[in-house]
């Protein structure tokens, strides 16, 4: 749901809604570039996280948030990605060609997983896809030869004119430059005939159906589209942890992502990123917090998990359009003072003439 005017459909299909969009995105990009210059590795590593996390959270938000298929096998697909690009750079090949290579093949696992799940909606695809990425953690771990089951393996570190590109600053511009084409990717995939029918068949399958689009095809578009984002993404999470082992591709993980997407905001390129920045800074809160809480609580290994999954059903009852939805509450209520009035976000019921005499 937006909360802006629309005055002119350039507005649907432009990457910017006008100048004043350009301007700031211009200077958001100026500020992160000259952030390395001012800022500590720390903080630059941490930067980086979440610009990965941003690349993930998109290629789920594409899945759930405008195509309406939930998803909580989304580690699977980050495993893939993370586990193909270390091998094949383990084995001599370039970067850009593993990269590549993981990219594609976890888009292509997102079609086989696509087909089969056609006919599931709701629970029942979620359900489906959490057995998929209890399978793949499986394989990950039997599958010793290449993958080294439960020991794992160290990531590559490659190397290019002199330069270590795993390195906090190399590492922070190239997340940086592979966020900047995620999104670009995405908005202009939206903003296509593909990305219409993703929201048409999110917003009501069979009105989508009526209209001519094909609910089969575009289900799995989704679903390898999704996956070849989140393949992308593993890539580079693969050299953030340095050390590739199946239990950090677990359930736990897949939590973390759906909660990503709801609480930064479903259905907006906005609350994917919004959302990893929420995630990234999570945990550090959660190790800040649990100096201030009671040791018999401070301690309980399931504190995180629970955390997660209380802030996930909070959003869900009390803010479903997430972190930015609100912030556009916030601007539509300066736009509009002091015309605004307190019911305008109230949620009402419609009723039909027959269900008000029931």
């Amino acid at each position: 749901m937006r909360f802006f005017f629309k005055t002119d459909y350039n507005q649907d299909i432009n990457l910017f809604r006008d100048g004043v969009d350009r301007f700031w995105y211009g200077l958001l990009i100026l500020a992160l570039l000259v952030a390395p210059s001012v800022l500590e590795d720390f903080y630059l590593g941490e930067i980086s996280y979440v610009f990965v996390l941003s690349i993930i959270g998109i290629g789920l938000m594409l899945l759930t948030g405008f195509t309406g298929q939930v998803s909580l096998g989304h580690a699977a697909f980050l495993g893939i990605g993370a586990y193909t690009h270390a091998v094949l750079l383990s084995h001599g090949a370039p970067f850009v060609l593993s990269i590549t290579a993981a990219t594609l093949l976890s888009a292509a696992v997102g079609v086989a997983i696509g087909f089969p799940a056609l006919r599931l909606t709701g629970i029942y695809l979620a359900i489906a896809t959490l057995a998929f990425a209890f399978i793949i953690e499986h394989v990950l771990i039997k599958w010793e030869s290449v993958t080294g089951g439960f020991k794992g393996f160290p990531v590559e570190r490659p190397e290019y004119f002199g330069i270590t590109i795993t390195d906090d600053i190399p590492f922070y511009y190239l997340s940086l430059f592979c966020l900047v084409l995620a999104v670009l990717a995405a908005l202009n995939l939206l903003r296509s005939p593909t990305g219409r029918a993703f929201i048409a068949i999110r917003d009501s399958e069979i009105a989508a159906q009526s209209m001519g689009v094909n609910l089969a095809r575009y289900k799995t578009t989704a679903f390898a589209v999704s996956a070849g984002f989140t393949g992308f993404g593993g890539a580079l999470f693969a050299h953030k942890i340095g050390y590739l082992a199946p239990d950090a591709f677990n359930i736990l993980l897949s939590i973390q992502l759906l909660l990503m997407v709801v609480v930064g905001g479903l259905g907006s390129i906005h609350g994917a990123i919004f959302g990893a920045m929420f995630v990234g800074a999570l945990p550090q809160a959660i190790a800040i917090g649990r100096d201030y809480l009671p040791e018999t609580i401070a301690r309980q290994p399931g504190l995180e998990p629970g955390l997660f999954g209380l802030i996930l059903v909070f959003f869900i009852l009390f803010e479903p359009y997430g972190i930015y939805g609100r912030w556009l509450k916030v601007k539509l209520y300066f736009s509009l003072f002091p015309l605004y009035k307190k019911a305008t976000f109230k949620k009402q019921k419609s009723y039909t003439k027959s269900e008000r005499n029931r």
